[in-house]
């Protein structure tokens, strides 16, 4: 069963992931912010994807993505940013930092889950 991080600083949005993405099938491990999610990429087995907010506390986003792309393991698993923001300049930054894609809240669960079966999780 393919294992998902999902990092968001919302308890409500993280919620609303783990129940569209345990009912698909997968495992899905939390976290709050960035500086959480790191601990879990440092401590439990490799994840499948990370779904991750762009705006948290502590390490947003882009910030978090750039720390996790130093990890050998996770150099090309699927990251996909998870955001209100849907300017351009902001997507680019993300894709800098290595993020796979983009989807913009709020979201469907269909149009969730076919992102993620883009990149093949």
């Amino acid at each position: 069963m393919p294992s998902i991080l999902v990092v968001d600083d919302s308890n409500t949005t993280r919620l609303a992931l783990k129940t569209v993405l345990t009912q698909a099938g997968y495992t899905v491990e939390e976290a709050k912010d960035g500086e959480e999610a790191i601990q879990k990429v440092m401590t439990l087995p490799k994840f499948n994807a990370i779904i991750t907010d762009l705006n948290m506390p502590k390490i947003d986003g882009i910030g978090f993505i750039k720390e996790v792309r130093v990890f050998p393991e996770y150099r090309f698993t699927p990251i996909l940013m998870l955001t209100t923001e849907g300017v351009l300049a902001k997507k680019e930054e993300g894709k800098r930092a290595g993020a796979t894609g983009w989807i913009v809240k709020p979201f469907t669960p269909d149009q969730l889950l076919a992102v993620l079966k883009k990149v093949q999780i």
